[in-house]
């Protein structure tokens, strides 16, 4: 399937939240959760200066894209997986009487024909009402969560965002907004990529956007028929390259001055704490590392010598990653092949950071100040 991109990025209008006063008060939580391919996450939060401050959490790998590359559909089994843990997540914001929400649901539920009929179903048993999100606002999202983890030396920012069974790319250009200003105009994407005539601000300019339908679940699942390890990693990693051809910047020579990527997704965050060594994921020191090309490729050169039996013994990549981490490798591995970093920022955060980031901004509740 190739990917598939309309020819122009249109502004996405704010979620109204039915019933809520227009400013609501800061001191109310919002909710905010993702349902993917591979992981249902959840957010609870409160606004606290110019971000938020984290009240309560939940994470699960539900696997609801099992199976769905080859039958087009989610299976019952994924399904009731699926429903158990948005049942925690109901309990959950029910205990913090939540009053401003957004559930999302992404690639898994986008594809499946039976996807829309699975969310009716959730209604009917959670009582949650999850909204089935297009490609280009689940990139939207994936930047402005990486907001302030923007450097402001950066001229030329590419947000990648690794999900279970899509990878999303935003390549941003910078170079005409303030340095001291470049973190907030990522804040005002969270309206839509075209820029707002009328806005009295510097604009990041959104130069071109794709998404891929290529993630470690349905990229590992192409390929699972290929028995030797080293070569199914390299025909993963050149298939997800093929698909970058209709990407515009995927020609054009790009130099590593002034050039940032970031990179979220639970694959990075990975090679981020094998690269530290981290026995134990720690966040606070993985969010906003910086690694080099170099390092990265080191860290994907270990994974291969350590083999599937090694992989799955190391405690770095941890039990519920092991499966997925080398068809996230060899989309990392790609992206760095088309553009080698010195700068490449690992974020911890993505479509739920972006999603409590866009509800708070467009409810007025956050402060105005540096990220």
């Amino acid at each position: 399937m190739p990917p598939k991109r309309p020819p122009g990025a249109t502004p996405f209008p704010r979620k109204v939240v039915e019933g809520s006063p227009d400013r609501p008060d800061p001191a109310e939580l919002y909710a905010a959760l993702d349902l993917g391919t591979n992981s249902c996450r959840m957010l609870v939060a409160q606004p606290k200066g110019n971000q938020f401050h984290v009240v309560d959490s939940f994470s699960k790998s539900v696997q609801l894209g099992q199976g769905l590359e080859a039958s087009g559909r989610l299976s019952r089994t994924a399904m009731r997986r699926t429903t158990q843990a948005l049942k925690i997540c109901r309990s959950k914001i029910e205990k913090h009487n939540v009053k401003h929400k957004r559930l999302v649901a992404t690639e898994a539920c986008r594809r499946a024909v039976n996807g829309a009929g699975f969310l009716s179903n959730v209604t009917r048993e959670t009582g949650l009402k999850l909204e089935i999100i297009k490609p280009e606002e689940e990139a939207r999202l994936a930047v402005i969560s990486c907001a302030p983890l923007v450097s402001p030396r950066t001229d030329q920012l590419l947000v990648v965002d690794i999900g279970g069974g899509s990878t999303e790319l935003v390549w941003i250009d910078m170079s005409r907004v303030p340095n001291i200003e470049r973190p907030r105009a990522l804040m005002r994407l969270n309206t839509g990529f075209a820029p707002d005539p009328g806005s009295p601000f510097p604009a990041a300019h959104v130069v071109d956007w794709i998404s891929v339908p290529l993630g470690v679940a349905t990229l590992r699942d192409q390929f699972n028929d290929v028995e030797n390890d080293a070569a199914r990693f390299a025909l993963m990693s050149w298939h997800f390259e093929e698909h970058l051809s209709e990407f515009s910047p995927y020609e054009a020579e790009q130099t590593r001055e002034g050039f940032q990527v970031i990179g979220t997704s639970g694959t990075v965050t990975t090679v981020a704490a094998s690269h530290l060594g981290l026995r134990r994921y720690d966040r606070s020191k993985v969010d906003g590392l910086r690694m080099t090309s170099d390092q990265i490729d080191k860290v994907i050169r270990d994974y291969l010598d350590l083999g599937p039996e090694g992989r799955r013994a190391d405690p770095r990549i941890g039990r519920d990653r092991h499966a997925l981490i080398m068809s996230g490798a060899a989309i990392l591995q790609a992206l760095l092949r088309v553009w080698p970093t010195d700068r490449l920022t690992v974020a911890d955060r993505g479509l739920r950071e972006g999603l409590l980031y866009a509800q708070m901004s467009a409810d007025g509740v956050l402060e105005d100040g540096l990220y």
